[in-house]
């Protein structure tokens, strides 16, 4: 269950990833309504949760 929730972490994170970049670069989905800062924001954010999610797979037995 525990390894099972770190992937689904690790997933949750490069999808917030992906939308924010994108959001940022070329302005879809959200035609950047929160504006730049906001998706910078949620951008390091999904990069903290990637990297916690990771870390935690790997010290699993």
């Amino acid at each position: 269950m525990g390894k099972g929730m770190t992937i689904g972490g690790m997933v949750v994170s490069v999808l917030i990833l992906i939308l924010f970049a994108l959001d940022l670069i070329i302005k879809i989905p959200f035609s950047q309504a929160g504006g730049m800062v906001t998706d910078l924001i949620f951008i390091f954010c999904a990069i903290g949760l990637g990297l916690i999610s990771w870390t935690t797979f790997r010290e699993q037995d």
